[in-house]
């Protein structure tokens, strides 16, 4: 078993990047609330700011997990050589690793975390998001219908990790800072999720796409309408803390723009999930980055 999760692991969820990746969407979140609702209060870290970053790791792991249990008629027909559908990783398997993650990340929640009530919260919506909101039928013919239904888990992790924060620093939770947060960190999901379903006429396959239900180009100008918000919001984050930084904020979607206007031209010159993605790293390091220059600067020096 443990060869064959291992295989699992390496295939659908490397355990080293994704585990920094859990580190680094709870600590970003972290420090926005404290930056932009307090600067002066002094930093706090220890455990549970640990199995805050390992909770987001656990909960994406099981999600993970259950999308394999979901989506496996579907795999079997289009992922094939996937490590489950083929039958590299038995069913057993992601069970007893399932299990593990969840029992894991309960504990420690409940033992140590001060946000048990939005931790059950989180752990309720992915429970009911694994079974199709007990519409699977339903859901899993519609992909905007499965859109709505699913994506918002981000908002709520990001919640979350709120919660924590400003229940352990004695910040008021429903603020407008901790609103855009909330948003900011949201919509990188949603415009990925946009994206990657967002496809070149030449490119479709049977597979289900935004751009096969409302054509690649207005599925674009959708992505670019919602980065605007994204824009601003993150343009209000990072003006509070480092002013000058917003400048790599707009430049980075004017340059997405450019992008975007050129796929609606000629789709076949490059995926648009390509340059989503440069988009989503500039603006999320250019937010990683002005926080660690805060925190050096104000705390450390």
């Amino acid at each position: 078993m443990i060869k064959r999760l291992n295989i699992y692991l390496n295939e659908m969820y490397p355990v080293i990047p994704r585990l920094i990746l859990g580190f680094i969407m709870f600590f970003e979140i972290y420090f926005l609330v404290i930056l932009t609702n307090g600067s002066s209060m002094g930093l706090d870290i220890n455990l549970q700011e640990i199995i805050g970053a390992v909770t987001v790791f656990g909960f994406l792991l099981s999600l993970r997990i259950a999308d394999e249990f979901k989506d496996y008629e579907t795999d079997l027909i289009m992922f094939p050589e996937r490590s489950f559908p083929s039958g590299r990783v038995k069913k057993n398997d992601l069970v007893t690793l399932l299990t593990i993650v969840c029992v894991v990340v309960i504990t420690l929640n409940l033992i140590f975390m001060n946000n048990i009530i939005y931790f059950v919260i989180l752990a309720v919506y992915g429970v009911v998001m694994s079974v199709w909101f007990f519409s699977k039928t339903k859901i899993q013919k519609s992909l905007p219908l499965a859109l709505i239904t699913h994506n918002p888990v981000q908002l709520i992790l990001n919640l979350y990790v709120i919660s924590f924060t400003c229940i352990k620093y004695n910040i008021n939770i429903f603020t407008l800072n901790n609103l855009i947060i909330l948003l900011t960190l949201y919509f990188p999901g949603l415009i990925w999720e946009i994206s990657r379903k967002t496809r070149a006429p030449k490119d479709e396959n049977d597979y289900t796409t935004y751009s096969k239900l409302f054509g690649f180009k207005k599925a674009t100008k959708f992505i670019m309408i919602v980065m605007v918000f994204d824009m601003i919001t993150s343009s209000i984050l990072v003006y509070q803390i480092y002013p000058i930084a917003v400048v790599t904020v707009i430049g980075s979607y004017i340059w997405f723009l450019k992008q975007g206007t050129n796929f609606i031209k000629d789709p076949t010159r490059f995926k648009l999930v390509d340059k989503v993605i440069v988009y989503e790293y500039i603006t999320e390091l250019t937010l990683v980055i002005i926080e660690l220059i805060y925190i050096v600067t104000r705390w450390i020096i």
